[in-house]
């Protein structure tokens, strides 16, 4: 598989909201929030927007405190945390009005139930002014709407969407290395929009192909190999329509 960034419709309009948040007009909050149903390839963009900008990315863990929340943001900016909770705070402010940097914090959802981890992300950024991203799940909007200081903060709000065929396209032929006809990506659409599930499946593909000493992959043959491996429990896919499809985390 080619080890390429694919840029689908959710990462172009991601990054435009990225860019709205950088160059926002004077008092215009610089909050943002990213959130939509998982396998859509958020951590993905988000990881890969970080590096490319040099920004911190922080993951949410389960019962993450606000203390521990900071002692990692200040160890991403290159600091050893403080010990009390102020000091490692004001450290936290002091190096990022110094060095202004984007914070993107994945897995919001694990502070949603943490109203200080929460206030401590707008008071960061209302001190320093730098842009922070919040990243969460489907329902991640909604619980935002309870901490109303912050949700007003939030000058750019972007689900990410279910992958449309020509994104499904995209991603095959970006990644692949085999050829796979317009009918097989067809049939792959059918059955998945889940990105982590395509890309097993490419690999699959890839597989397949090397060992039969094929060029390419058609629907028929792509059939074939998808039903075998779901009956042997190697690889699982979403059977339901994408367009149709209720799964959530």
């Amino acid at each position: 598989m080619k080890k390429v960034f694919v840029k689908t419709s959710n990462v172009k309009k991601f990054i435009t909201m990225m860019n709205n948040l950088e160059k926002r007009a004077e008092g215009v909050p610089g909050m943002g929030l990213v959130y939509g149903e998982p396998g859509l390839g958020k951590t993905y963009t988000i990881m890969w927007w970080a590096m490319q900008n040099n920004a911190i990315f922080v993951r949410c863990a389960n019962n993450m405190s606000a203390r521990w929340l900071l002692e990692e943001i200040v160890e991403e900016l290159g600091e050893i945390p403080y010990t009390r909770f102020s000091n490692i705070y004001n450290q936290a402010v002091l190096q990022l009005i110094k060095t202004p940097r984007t914070i993107i914090v994945d897995e919001i959802d694990y502070l949603t139930v943490d109203s200080k981890a929460i206030e401590t992300l707008r008071d960061i950024h209302d001190k320093t002014n730098v842009p922070i991203v919040l990243v969460g799940m489907a329902s991640a909007n909604h619980r935002l709407m309870r901490h109303k200081h912050l949700y007003d903060r939030l000058s750019e709000i972007f689900k990410f969407e279910t992958f449309s065929e020509q994104d499904i396209s995209k991603i095959i032929d970006e990644l692949s290395e085999v050829e796979i006809t317009d009918c097989a990506k067809k049939l792959i659409y059918s059955k998945t929009s889940r990105f982590r599930q395509l890309v097993k499946l490419i690999n699959k593909a890839e597989q397949v192909a090397k060992s039969n000493g094929l060029s390419s992959l058609d629907e028929i043959t792509l059939k074939e190999f998808i039903n075998d491996e779901v009956a042997n429990q190697d690889i699982t896919l979403n059977f339901e329509n994408p367009k149709t499809s209720k799964r959530t985390q």
